[in-house]
């Protein structure tokens, strides 16, 4: 099972319905989605989902690109040969993201917010008046409280959410279908680790291995008996 198995779970929803209201927003209103929160809480998966319902382009940023790298990414996901200047490839993906009306989704943008790079994204967006969403880390907004001229075309925040009850019963059934798992396992599973829908992605591919091996078609919190779940940390080490 992959973590990025797209699945509508909460976040996925979240930040579909907030796109759906920034493209559709009145004229005048800015067009910036921002979706944040710690690691692991499935925020890429929302991306995903997002970028195939919404037709949108998607990057994943990196912490070693510059304006040029940047711009070079997104026009490549555009389909669009990259000029010879920062200022001809800036106009090239305003014009497409006008153009288009698709909107520009820019994952683990935490990596640009505090360079230079940063204000690439605001030329992009006066540019065109798209829906550009950003989607990073928890600092993301702290670090655009800092660039006035960014922050303020903000139209919504989303602050990504700890996976529920109802997550974990749409994710298991979608990944392991011949498996059934017990509300009370899916809901001390999901307290562990604090609604981190990674490692509850992983957990659940320990639960369905082990079912595999004790030939189980399904289990509850007192099968899975005491068995650790995962939840990132390290083992304690033994005495010698």
């Amino acid at each position: 099972m992959s973590v990025t198995k797209i699945v509508p779970l909460t976040n996925v929803g979240l930040l579909s319905a907030a796109i759906d209201r920034a493209h559709n927003r009145p004229m005048g209103l800015p067009g910036l989605v921002v979706m944040y929160g710690p690691s692991g809480m499935g925020k890429s998966v929302g991306a995903a989902f997002a970028a195939n319902l919404h037709r949108a382009y998607y990057v994943e940023c990196r912490d070693t690109w510059s304006k040029k790298a940047f711009l070079q990414a997104i026009l490549r996901e555009m389909g669009i040969a990259a000029g010879q200047t920062l200022s001809i490839m800036v106009d090239q993906v305003a014009e497409q993201l006008s153009r288009s009306g698709r909107p520009l989704l820019i994952d683990d943008v935490q990596y640009l917010l505090e360079k230079a790079v940063a204000n690439v994204l605001t030329d992009i967006y006066n540019a065109s008046q798209g829906t550009i969403v950003l989607i990073g880390e928890e600092r993301v907004p702290n670090s655009l409280a800092k660039l006035e001229r960014l922050h303020n075309r903000v139209l919504e925040w989303v602050p990504a959410q700890p996976a529920t009850l109802d997550d974990l019963r749409s994710l298991a059934q979608a990944c392991y279908p011949t498996l059934k798992f017990s509300d009370d396992l899916l809901d001390d599973l999901r307290n562990k680790v604090r609604g981190c829908l990674r490692r509850i992605a992983v957990n659940l591919y320990r639960v369905y291995n082990e079912a595999q091996t004790q030939c189980w078609d399904s289990v509850d919190l007192a099968g899975w008996g005491a068995r650790d779940w995962f939840t990132g940390e390290a083992p304690v080490r033994r005495g010698l």
